[in-house]
């Protein structure tokens, strides 16, 4: 009994230390309710606490590798060469790419490119920018180059949107993605111009407004990128969020549903971040 009330002690201090109230967090609570499986991972840098939950686990990336990609671009790239134009053809237009579709005669610089790989989530920019790279190999280098290996490139678009419980493919974890994040944004693997324009490219992103946006204050700024599967109801955002006169606090949310026709509920991302926000606060 007395080995008992030691650990709990311990335990108190450490989520006290770490300012994560778990009686609010009640993530398998969300787990029931959406039929789903949820993964957070929460970074505070204003004091180095935490948030984890499933934070280690397995979700189909989807379309955040996007934010990846353009960084190891980006990295990878001098700010002239991003003037360079890319064309493409109308065979190579895929699905949700209403940007490229609208530039097959006059094609697209390729900071263009990035920025609608980001902003829109365009599918077709979003291979452009892998082909940019040197393809899938060469991604995955890049990953491994600034210490991720736990992120596994296998497929373009739109394949890699499809989950399978039995493949590593195109997964990573909610703490890998957001310390990716935050060592593009905030670390110094980019010059200072180029986290401007990756920050750019993802602030003012209208297709994640009923995401992480919705479950925190509205005059909290917020750079996120999401991601939605074909199957299992997959889906993600990971964000960066600048809370007024504060440092920014670096979230991944990664979900999926139980079933594999199940869609996707945008609530659910929201009711994970407006839990964790309200607990913070």
């Amino acid at each position: 009994m007395k080995k008992l009330l030691i650990v709990a002690i311990i335990l108190l201090t450490f989520l006290t230390g770490c300012k994560t109230r778990t009686a609010d967090l009640n993530f398998r609570e969300l787990e029931t309710k959406y039929n789903a499986q949820i993964g957070v991972y929460v970074r505070d840098t204003n004091d180095d606490s935490e948030i984890a939950y499933n934070a280690d686990e397995r979700f189909a990336y989807c379309s955040t590798h996007k934010f990846l990609s353009v960084g190891a671009l980006l990295q990878r790239k001098n700010l002239d060469e991003l003037d360079k134009r890319i064309f493409f053809s109308a065979e190579e237009i895929l699905p949700f790419s209403a940007i490229t579709k609208a530039h097959v005669d006059s094609g697209l610089t390729l900071a263009e490119i990035c920025e609608a790989a980001l902003r829109i989530s365009d599918n077709t920019a979003a291979n452009l920018v892998l082909e940019e790279l040197g393809g899938i190999a060469a991604f995955r280098e890049s990953l491994r180059a600034i210490g991720d290996d736990v992120t596994e490139p296998a497929r373009l678009e739109l394949e890699l949107n499809i989950f399978s419980p039995d493949s590593i493919e195109d997964t990573s974890t909610p703490r890998q993605l957001a310390k990716d994040l935050e060592l593009y944004l905030l670390g110094d693997i980019l010059s200072d111009e180029k986290k401007s324009l990756l920050a750019k490219w993802m602030s003012d992103n209208t297709i994640t407004d009923d995401l992480i946006k919705a479950g925190v204050p509205q005059d909290w700024k917020v750079l996120d990128k999401s991601g939605a599967g074909i199957n299992y109801g997959t889906r993600n955002d990971v964000a960066i969020i600048f809370p007024p006169n504060k440092k920014p606090i670096v979230v991944a949310i990664m979900t999926r549903r139980n079933e594999e026709s199940a869609r996707f509920d945008n609530a659910l991302i929201e009711e994970i971040a407006r839990m964790i926000f309200t607990s913070t606060r």
